[in-house]
């Protein structure tokens, strides 16, 4: 099981304590999951390449789901009054068929092809934007479920948003996990408006010119144009594209010594962005 979803009836168990206080009840809780093992449909990705990201609203706070603290394997999370503000990088897990169809911490109907995720302490509802740090992938859910409660991982994504991000197969990933306000647009707290693409990027800086590093490579030149503008805007360090060998290539420079390459590649990893790797002219 890759997380915990929804605890319930615990007074009957003996505990004292419920740590999703105002849940809706339910019956024969602790056997309604049919699977073993979770899984992901068995059909590909290709059924939720369709959707688009969801439009953000103001939302109430659930009626369930959104006590002040709560209890989980010895440990205690304090539920955030308000998500203004939140900007978290930290590993991100999915969860699918196991628990498609059965109820949320917010007393709503998981549904694994809907953009949504579940985090141990945002308000829920909470709308958020999940950027994969390894790719540069990016999508809106909508959190309305509590978790994850395994090892140290930050949200779980529904098995959409996985694919959405590029981590269906790989099981986890690296994200950056931020609030988002009414305006999709921008980030809570935050009046910002969204990047832009990278117009500018040069398309193939030439051999030779100076010390460069490599922070992505990829077929399709949105995702490559994607990292670069993220890369950009993060480090405000000077990014191209390189057209090569069918593939679009995301480099960093160019640098005039190895000592400037070096620091730019602390600074970049650092900011959690991809680790880089040497590019360009040798010194």
């Amino acid at each position: 099981m890759k997380r915990a979803l929804l605890l319930l009836t615990l007074a009957a168990a003996g505990c004292t304590s419920n740590p999703y206080a105002g849940s809706p009840s339910t019956t024969n809780d602790t056997s309604r999951y049919t699977l073993a093992n979770d899984t992901g449909p068995a059909h590909g990705p290709e059924h939720v390449a369709h959707l688009q990201e969801p439009v953000v609203t103001d939302e109430p706070k659930s009626r369930y789901g959104n006590p002040s603290s709560y209890e989980e394997f010895g440990v205690t999370y304090h539920v955030l009054d308000d998500a203004s503000g939140y900007d978290a990088r930290g590993e991100a897990s999915w969860y699918g068929k196991k628990f498609h169809g059965h109820r949320t911490s917010s007393g709503e109907t998981y549904d694994m092809y809907k953009l949504s995720a579940a985090h141990k302490t945002l308000p829920l509802p909470t709308w958020v934007r999940v950027t994969n740090l390894e790719n540069g992938a990016s999508t809106v859910v909508r959190v309305n479920d509590r978790g994850p409660f395994h090892g140290n991982r930050l949200i779980d994504l529904s098995w959409a948003a996985a694919v959405k991000l590029g981590i269906d197969k790989a099981g986890t990933g690296h994200v950056r996990v931020q609030a988002l306000s009414a305006d999709s647009t921008t980030v809570a707290g935050n009046t910002s408006p969204a990047p832009a693409p990278v117009a500018a990027a040069v398309s193939s800086p030439p051999p030779g010119a100076g010390l460069f590093l490599q922070v992505g490579a990829f077929q399709a030149r949105a995702s490559a144009e994607q990292l670069a503008t993220r890369v950009m805007l993060e480090s405000g360090l000077p990014v191209s594209l390189r057209n090569e060998e069918a593939l679009h290539r995301v480099w960093v420079g160019p640098f005039t010594s190895e000592s400037d390459r070096l620091a730019a590649r602390q600074q970049l990893i650092q900011r959690g962005l991809p680790a880089p790797v040497n590019a360009g002219a040798t010194p």
